[in-house]
């Protein structure tokens, strides 16, 4: 597998993001391939905030998120997907499948080992991250879901597709610029973070094909998973879940995720974000502190 590294220097000095590398390259089955992560917080602090990215971004999307998770005593694991972030990029698309993918995932939570795990989850995160409780009921205790679904093989819409042609045709995506225009606030600075990781057109594989993975056919792999993942949440879930949902995700928005809300057992009342887009971690401080509230876990362990 022909595999790029994106040189170091790229991820000098980003805004917001003072936080130290680690890798892993020995993952079962993954040999040769390289992750990305951030671990912040206590070892040994009860409870472990796994955050998962989405497409086209990467763990930096948590920036805003980890210093409320770690503040009221918890820890943080942020991997970056393979093909994104920090984490090696395979060039070939064809590499990239929902089984790769999610598999890589759960080599990863399971090489961190957590007993009081709760996952963080949006865009593709939540594709891949909310069929992973199913696998780890005794593991995986709650769930933080914003702007997300399940691949269970239905038409998307037509904003979706209408992303998903627009990707195709721009196979050098302007991920600075695409952040931007759903986050307007950002600054140049952080714009430009998410595009870092992606020197040319030759790292974008994963950026690519992702949207050509999201299951909106019953015939497409991954289906027959998220299905299953389905019904686990909606009746053998024990946790806890807390969402948030940005309002002006034209294609993930309020109905889609009112319609995940109903899904999901013990699902808090969704906290809705009127100024938000697809990328809610831009909101993250609210929602992290909104999330701690909810699960009782804002006062930090003496």
């Amino acid at each position: 597998m022909e595999v790029l590294r994106t040189p170091d220097e790229r991820f000098d000095d980003l805004p917001g993001w003072p936080y130290a590398p680690r890798y892993v390259d020995d993952l079962p089955g993954y040999d040769g391939l390289r992750m990305h992560y951030v671990d912040e917080g206590p070892r040994d602090a009860p409870v472990t905030f796994v955050c998962l990215h989405g497409e086209p971004t990467w763990s930096y999307l948590y920036r805003k998120m980890i210093p409320v998770f770690t503040g009221a005593g918890h820890r943080v694991i942020a991997p970056d997907l393979f093909g994104f972030g920090r984490s090696d990029k395979p060039v070939d698309e064809r590499a990239h499948t929902f089984a790769f993918h999610r598999d890589a995932l759960k080599r990863f939570f399971e090489r961190c080992d957590l007993l009081d795990a709760c996952l963080v989850v949006q865009d593709w995160g939540g594709l891949l991250g909310l069929t992973l409780p199913m696998d780890y009921p005794e593991r995986i205790t709650r769930l933080v879901v914003m702007n997300t679904g399940l691949g269970v093989g239905r038409p998307a819409g037509p904003g979706f597709e209408a992303w998903r042609a627009y990707n195709a045709a721009h196979p050098d995506l302007d991920v600075a610029a695409l952040v931007r225009r759903s986050t307007p606030m950002l600054t140049e600075a952080e714009a430009q973070a998410y595009a870092m990781p992606f020197p040319d057109a030759r790292y974008k594989a994963g950026v690519r094909r992702f949207p050509e993975l999201v299951q909106t056919r019953p015939d497409m792999p991954g289906v027959e998973t998220s299905l299953d993942a389905a019904e686990f949440l909606s009746r053998d879930w024990l946790g806890e879940a807390f969402m948030a949902i940005g309002m002006r995700d034209p294609v993930l928005g309020e109905p889609v995720m009112r319609a995940l809300h109903r899904k999901i057992r013990n699902c808090s009342h969704p906290l809705l974000l009127p100024e938000a887009g697809h990328f809610v971690q831009e909101w993250g401080d609210e929602v992290a502190r909104a999330a701690l509230a909810h699960f009782g876990l804002d006062t930090p362990v003496a």
